[in-house]
């Protein structure tokens, strides 16, 4: 088990690093423009509307959870397939995230809802309006067993699904 003591700030960033936090998936734009492309290679978006802490997932997301594609899945049921070791360091960099108007990269265990163990590498950045955090959005990537831990997507690990 990890520990869940406060996490360094090296996990966060600030919002002008957003583009090189996502650069490899933005390197091939018939990638980061076709849902399939994406999720074939174990990556998806995320936002979450923090008003109503409504998710919108792409197909890659639904894939590494384990869960329906076609499904509504409250937030709830989502961090609930957080594992606990991973759960609280997630919520705390959310959190931060949401406060400070930075990004964070965490990488984390999950349990899918259809068994097992897998590690998934979670890049979030906050939506601003008007100078007010409204969401949170950002990528999530399947990581293979023994991949390193980075604070960028790295299209080196790309499991192919």
């Amino acid at each position: 088990m990890r520990p869940t003591e406060p996490l360094p700030l090296h996990h966060s960033w600030p919002l002008f690093e957003l583009r090189e936090h996502l650069a490899p998936v933005m390197l091939d734009d018939t990638i980061s423009r076709s849902d399939a492309a994406l999720a074939e290679r174990g990556l998806g978006l995320w936002h979450c509307d923090l008003a109503t802490q409504r998710l919108s997932w792409t197909a890659g997301v639904y894939d590494i959870f384990g869960l329906d594609r076609d499904s509504d899945v409250p937030r709830a049921l989502a961090v609930s397939l957080y594992d606990p070791h991973s759960r609280a360091p997630m919520e705390q960099l959310r959190d931060y995230a949401i406060r400070h108007r930075r990004g964070f990269t965490l990488d984390v265990d999950i349990r899918p809802a259809e068994g097992g163990c897998c590690a998934m590498r979670l890049i979030a950045a906050p939506i601003l309006e008007d100078g007010a955090v409204t969401g949170l959005h950002g990528v999530k990537q399947l990581l293979p067993g023994g991949a390193a831990p980075s604070r960028r997507l790295d299209p080196t690990v790309f499991v192919m699904l």
